[in-house]
């Protein structure tokens, strides 16, 4: 990849530009994150970042629901290189934002982002060692044309522009509201009101204790229990290494501290489901008021991280329960009444606002189509290269977190080693990296083994993982602190090479090779 002379610190970008080094899609907290390490590592570079919406922060300005929040601490889901300073752990959403446009604003990054500015899709040239990549803006629907060397799909993986909500019988009868929590109204007013959350996932225990004091009652209407566990909002010993030391060092042992607790957690989980069991059981009981019936709703029927915790700052959903402001039930809908729902074991909820809080609709990559020297890309066929690039497709990366630990982990480490990836090509002088298996037939999974409905409904549509280094995605922090940072960026099943119109540069320029 070339280098340019512009510094992304200093001057000021061209927004009519239309040739870079890499394209970064998506101005939230992967691609923000992205375009730091890029500039950090490679500041010669010449990058931007492809918007859709008309802000930056994705999930965290997007979502406008009651009580949005992390469920995961913000000392490990905030960036290594950006301390977080608020004495909340566990923050809203409006405070996640603001750390990230602040974070984009003192890097300059938010002056690299193009908004209203929707990816259609990419082709790639191996003669040129070019990414063609079709754009639309959306207020105006105009049609633009850019290119890259590398492409870094940083857009999640979900649709931003429509949830996922079940066909509910007689939904038509109702007479009240009904709103997903990804297209929450401005104007919803719940006070006084009989609100019936459907769902039982982070969204719906978010929102039930954030609606629970103004509304009349709000009942949480659940097909299967989750995993729920109380966490404390704040961190303690955050916060007192705060007050002792300066804030880089108390940044940084706060965050080993948390790495290290969410490992472990994870890993005696893994290891022995039945106690972990066991003991959630016991902490929900002990937050739940007296002969609560726990185990109709509080004990899934899959082990512990079979499907992520959802975790409540200091219990409030418990809380909620216990004041009497807030129910569960744990049922199926037979068909929707004009006065709320009718469940399949003959009980009636009554409600004046229905929220379907039921999920995602996962997209891969931004919903993009990809093209290889004119051959379309089927991500179903393709196979995840350590967790950040697909067989078959030169040039391109992406980034998808942890499902059992800070989603901006994993996202770090995967930019880390991207940039070490570059650095090797530019010493030397390719300008094209390949993932290609040398194994057609080894057996591949799911790229996701995790058992969330939203995961489950695309499983079909997203890339495979492999059983063997470096075609699986690892969720394991350390391994990959290994993998990704410390080992070489070289592999027998990586293939570098020099395109024909590329520069000549460094010893083996001239022939393909994987190192």
């Amino acid at each position: 990849m070339a280098a340019t002379d512009e510094t992304t610190t200093e001057e000021t970008p061209d927004q009519r530009a239309t040739s870079f080094d890499m394209l970064i899609i998506g101005a939230g907290i992967s691609g923000i994150g992205a375009g730091y390490y890029l500039q950090r590592e490679h500041p010669g570079r010449r990058y931007a970042i492809l918007e859709a919406r008309d802000a930056s922060g994705g999930t965290w300005d997007l979502f406008r629901y009651p009580g949005i929040r992390s469920d995961s601490d913000l000392h490990t889901f905030g960036y290594a290189f950006k301390p977080w300073r608020d004495k909340d752990a566990i923050a809203g959403a409006d405070k996640i934002l603001a750390y990230l446009r602040e974070t984009a604003a003192e890097h300059g990054i938010d002056r690299r982002i193009r908004y209203g500015t929707r990816v259609l899709g990419a082709s790639w040239s191996s003669a040129d060692a070019r990414w063609t990549v079709e754009t639309e803006r959306q207020d105006t629907g105009e049609r633009a044309t850019l290119t890259c060397n590398w492409l870094f799909a940083a857009a999640g993986y979900y649709r931003y522009d429509e949830g996922y909500t079940p066909h509910f019988p007689g939904r038509e009868r109702f007479s009240g509201t009904i709103v997903h929590p990804q297209h929450w109204p401005e104007d919803l007013d719940t006070s006084g009101k009989r609100v019936l959350v459907i769902g039982s996932g982070a969204t719906a225990v978010t929102l039930v204790p954030a609606l629970a004091p103004d509304a009349a009652h709000v009942t949480m209407l659940q097909r299967t229990p989750t995993y729920i566990m109380p966490v404390p909002a704040q961190d303690k010993v955050a916060n007192l290494l705060r007050r002792l030391l300066d804030e880089g060092r108390a940044y940084a042992l706060t965050r080993r501290k948390n790495i290290a607790r969410q490992q472990v957690i994870w890993r005696l989980f893994q290891k022995y489901p039945k106690a972990a069991r066991r003991l959630i059981r016991r902490v929900n009981a002990k937050q739940l008021p007296e002969g609560y019936p726990v185990d109709e709703h509080f004990n899934p029927p899959y082990d512990p991280w079979d499907q992520r915790l959802c975790a409540v700052p200091d219990g409030d959903l418990f809380r909620a329960i216990r004041q009497g402001r807030a129910s569960v039930v744990t049922d199926r809908i037979a068909t929707f009444t004009e006065g709320g729902v009718l469940l399949e074991s003959g009980r009636e909820l009554e409600a004046d606002v229905v929220v379907t809080a039921t999920g995602l609709n996962v997209q891969a990559m931004g919903g993009i189509s990809l093209t290889v020297d004119d051959r379309p890309v089927s991500l179903a066929d393709t196979v995840a290269y350590k967790g950040m690039m697909l067989s078959g497709v030169p040039n391109f990366s992406y980034s998808i977190g942890y499902t059992n630990s800070s989603w901006t982990l994993k996202v770090g480490l995967l930019c880390e080693h991207l940039c070490r990836l570059l650095a090797h090509m530019d010493s030397l002088g390719y300008d094209t990296a390949v993932p290609v298996l040398a194994d057609p037939a080894m057996p591949t999974r799911p790229l996701l083994d995790f058992g969330a409905g939203y995961i489950q409904r695309a499983i079909d549509k997203l890339p495979r993982q492999g059983d063997r280094t470096p075609w699986l995605t690892s969720m394991n922090y350390a391994g990959d602190v290994q993998l990704l940072r410390h080992l070489p960026v070289t592999d027998p099943e990586l293939r570098f090479s020099v395109s024909p119109g590329g520069p000549v540069a460094g010893p083996r320029a001239s022939q393909e090779v994987s190192a």
